[in-house]
């Protein structure tokens, strides 16, 4: 059954949910304290709920064009207490809750369903939008998983969800350190390090990799490339010092996808 509960017009921007959704918006450490995140948009409030995502609450300055889970807790208020609240620019007229799903685990000696595949791995990309990009742009290309390592950005940050529109909420994403990655080594995985100038794209074997890219300023952290057994370069022009890090992310995601497919 699908339909809503409409609790009340809110039209203070110190009413307690507009305080709790604010600080959810800003605060990482409020958002792991109570098991949930904010979105914005209808777009992004309508793959939620595609994806079977455990929206909690919905505060809304216009009409829901499509209906919700039932009892869904469903506020309404004017434009300006939705821009108070939003931590983005550019804010839409939807804010919402989720409940944060477990994140996935990777048993070290059999990987996911008791095999590896190909994954993308992050290794201290801080930018939210570029986690976000990658994120997208796995769903898009059927990755096995997106793995973060080395204080890359937070996966619940606001900017970090628009940027994914929407694939949050359906690509596995695995949060791990060094001695897991290490152990899924030992157990069987295959590292490949994009590095500048080292390498080839042509050569190295990508499908059922994991292929690790680090920030845009730092590259990979050498704890990481100590892992990888093969590396692989984007050729770009001698006047270009790098490609952003979801760029990068992205050409080498097509071609392991072209590389099973082929």
């Amino acid at each position: 059954m699908t339909g809503w509960v409409v609790m009340e017009k809110i039209t203070s921007r110190r009413n307690p949910l507009c305080v709790h959704l604010k600080k959810l918006g800003s605060d990482r450490g409020y958002r792991g304290e109570r098991g949930e995140f904010l979105c914005d948009g209808l777009k992004l409030l309508e793959e939620a709920v595609k994806s079977g995502a455990e929206v909690t609450n919905v505060l809304a300055s216009s009409h829901l064009p499509f209906p919700l889970p039932l009892d869904t807790r469903v506020y309404f208020t004017d434009r300006g207490v939705i821009d108070s609240i939003s931590p983005l620019k550019n804010a839409q007229n939807v804010l919402f809750t989720v409940k944060m799903p477990p994140l996935g685990g990777i048993d070290p000696t059999k990987g996911i369903a008791g095999g590896w595949g190909t994954y993308i791995l992050l290794d201290g990309v801080q930018d939210p939008g570029n986690v976000g990009t990658v994120i997208r742009t796995a769903d898009a290309f059927g990755i096995d998983g997106v793995i973060l390592t080395g204080g890359c950005a937070d996966i619940y940050n606001p900017k970090t969800i628009r940027a994914t529109m929407g694939a949050i909420f359906r690509q596995k994403i695995f949060i791990m350190d060094l001695n897991g990655l290490a152990e899924m080594k030992t157990g069987g995985a295959r590292f490949v390090g994009a590095v500048s100038g080292d390498g080839s794209a042509a050569m190295a074997n990508l499908s059922g990799a994991i292929i690790a890219i680090g920030s845009e300023g730092k590259g990979l952290s050498d704890e990481v490339l100590s892992l990888c057994e093969s590396r692989v370069t984007i050729p770009i022009s001698p006047a270009c010092e790098s490609l952003n890090a979801a760029t990068a992310a992205a050409i080498l995601m097509w071609e392991a996808r072209k590389q099973l497919e082929g």
